[in-house]
């Protein structure tokens, strides 16, 4: 999914940008609340991953003011505070988690797929379209019962479309959900992403239609 990484600490930053990479995200990083806010004016996130202490105020208020505007966005709050009143108080603000620094990299991945997972709907539950069955939390789809093995970034494209089955979805909005700002992105990397999947999905009775002119859309459920 598409995570925006708010974190001054550049180290850190990408230390948990490489993390998250390898499990198949797209990762902005926005080292203050400013580049937050130019960051969510010009793109939809899955996740956003908020550090407390930044250049520009805090991470606290600006939580608090994404929940009054009505963003119902997940945030999973990193910090090294570990009181429990600091804990308790950034939940009742609207964090959905909480990891304390020092973290361990595979604790925080948890988090993010506990935190997905829950967002979806799909915390123990298949995802169903058609004869596709998609396990979140295993990461594996079947065609009519067979295994077939999709690599992370053919995963996420996955995911995108059976989150909007029959929904029309343009270049523009995939490339937004497939790659952060910071990737080298070809004019014909959906096509060839989408030809992959399509040869990943073959013999199941659901397809990734073209619509000329428009973009793509599953369909056949």
């Amino acid at each position: 999914m598409r995570i925006l990484l708010i974190e001054d600490n550049a180290d850190l930053a990408r230390s948990v940008l490489d993390r998250l990479a390898l499990d198949g995200h797209a990762v902005d990083h926005a080292a203050s609340l400013a580049s937050a806010a130019d960051c969510l004016a010009g793109a939809a996130y899955d996740l956003i991953l908020l550090d407390i202490t930044l250049p520009d105020g805090d991470g606290r208020a600006f939580l608090a003011r994404q929940r009054a505007l009505g963003a119902d966005t997940p945030v999973i709050v990193m910090t090294a505070r570990s009181a429990v009143s600091d804990r308790v108080g950034t939940l009742d603000m609207g964090a959905d988690d909480y990891v304390t620094k020092p973290f361990d990299f595979a604790e925080l991945e948890a988090r993010v797929r506990a935190v997905l997972r829950r967002r979806g709907g799909a915390a123990a539950n298949l995802r169903r379209y058609a004869d596709l069955v998609f396990d979140p939390q295993a990461a594996a789809v079947t065609v009519a019962g067979e295994l077939r093995e999709l690599r992370s970034r053919e995963l996420r494209l996955f995911e995108v479309f059976l989150s909007a089955p029959g929904r029309v979805l343009s270049k523009d909005q995939l490339n937004d959900r497939l790659f952060s700002y910071a990737e080298p992105v070809s004019d014909n990397a959906i096509e060839v992403y989408v030809a992959r999947l399509r040869k990943k999905l073959a013999g199941s009775a659901a397809r990734i239609e073209t619509v000329h002119g428009l973009g793509y859309r599953l369909t056949g459920g």
